[in-house]
């Protein structure tokens, strides 16, 4: 009987019954305006990097304004290397370029390899003069690329640590207290990135084959951390792999993961007595 009501529901009705559920979960808002000033300076990544070596980026934001974009909020910035899945990610107040460029210089300076590719979306935060001077103007300079206009699997490999490194840790929640962009920021840049770099494992994807109407996957057999994806590598230098093992060798996961609980509560109550209309200094 249940199956016979559910095939005989017309979409109408399926709309009206779900109607008071879905008005219970978070709406996925898209907070990237398009810059279109420099389109043309910046390719669209169609060559596949190096994909051996370390270095080459993907780049996203993540808004952490609740259910609307109006007004000022904390946003996440999300780099990851394709090689070694080694992730970085920091705080700003709104999207500013000058902010955004902040943190990707300060990204650069924790990172145990230099960036020598970097692919972004399409967002006005980094398509702009102030990231393509700092890319472009050094003795090295850096290949800057763009993915294609409403194509998320451009760049899948920063999408998915937006689930895993921002989204499962701060939730959908509006952050709109200032004074949590230093607590994120000190919570990035210490125990988030020593635990999930050092300690959390990935498999990385072998091959794709499409046969007729079917695409066969082949992955890697044993997960990886990133940080044993940067001792592996030949194009890591020996002084910077005894640094990460000197560093690695101090950590305790359960520990950093308790003191990511204990920031996580003050980043939380920050949140909560903004919501109520209080003023809080820190």
């Amino acid at each position: 009987q249940v199956k016979s009501d559910l095939l005989a529901m017309s979409s109408a009705t399926i709309d009206r019954l779900l109607k008071p559920i879905k008005s219970q979960c978070p709406k996925r808002l898209c907070g990237t305006k398009p810059g279109s000033l420099l389109k043309k300076h910046i390719p669209i990544k169609t060559d596949q990097w190096n994909e051996s070596q370390p270095g080459f980026f993907e780049a996203d934001t993540v808004a952490h304004c609740g259910q609307s974009l109006m007004g000022d909020f904390a946003w996440s910035i999300t780099i990851t290397d394709i090689c070694t899945g080694w992730t970085e990610n920091r705080a700003v107040w709104g999207k500013g370029e000058r902010g955004v460029l902040e943190q990707i210089k300060n990204i650069e300076q924790h990172l145990p390899f230099p960036i020598l590719g970097f692919d972004s979306d399409n967002g006005n935060e980094f398509l702009n003069w102030h990231l393509v001077r700092h890319f472009q103007e050094r003795d090295n300079p850096v290949q800057f690329t763009r993915s294609r206009p409403y194509q998320k699997n451009d760049n899948a490999h920063v999408e998915q640590k937006n689930w895993t490194h921002v989204r499962q840790l701060l939730g959908y929640h509006r952050i709109e207290n200032q004074a949590c962009i230093e607590l994120m920021n000190d919570l990035y840049s210490n125990e988030c990135s020593l635990l999930r770099n050092y300690f959390y494992p990935t498999i990385k994807l072998i091959d794709k084959q499409r046969i007729n109407a079917k695409i066969i996957k082949r992955y890697e057999k044993i997960p990886k951390t990133p940080y044993q994806r940067v001792m592996e590598s030949a194009h890591v230098d020996q002084v910077t792999k005894d640094k990460l093992t000197g560093i690695f060798n101090t950590l305790d996961p359960f520990e950093l993961n308790a003191v990511i609980k204990n920031k996580l509560q003050r980043i939380f109550a920050l949140v909560d007595l903004q919501l109520r209309g209080r003023n809080v200094a820190i």
